[in-house]
C-alpha cells in the first residue's frame, strides 16, 4: 500500500483513537512507527511531531522515554479528519 501524507497522519490517529489512547492514557512515542513498513520510520516520526505541534497529541516526558496521546479536547476534530481521509467512524 503506497502511504501518502495524510494516510500517515490519518492511520497514526486512527491507532491511537482505536485503542483509546485519550488524555491520561499514554503509549510510548515509538509505538507510533509500528504497522507501517519500516523505511518510512523516518516520514512518520516526522509526521507525528506535526501532530504535536498542531496539538492533536499530547507529550507527556517520563523518565523512561516520551509518552503520547490524543487531545481530548480536539477528539471530534481527530474523528472527522480519520472519517474524511480512512472512513472509518467512530
Amino acid at each position: 500500500m503506497d502511504f501518502g501524507y495524510d494516510e500517515i497522519k490519518a492511520t497514526i490517529l486512527y491507532n491511537l483513537r482505536r485503542k483509546r489512547i485519550i488524555g491520561g492514557v499514554h503509549t510510548p512515542f515509538d509505538t507510533l512507527t509500528r504497522g507501517f513498513p519500516s523505511h518510512l520510520g523516518k516520514d512518520i516520526k516526522k509526521i507525528a511531531q506535526q501532530l504535536i505541534k498542531d496539538g492533536w497529541i499530547l507529550t507527556k516526558p517520563a523518565s523512561y522515554g516520551l509518552q503520547v496521546s490524543l487531545n481530548k479536547e480536539k477528539l471530534k476534530e481527530v474523528e472527522e479528519f480519520i472519517y474524511k481521509i480512512l472512513g472509518f467512524r467512530f
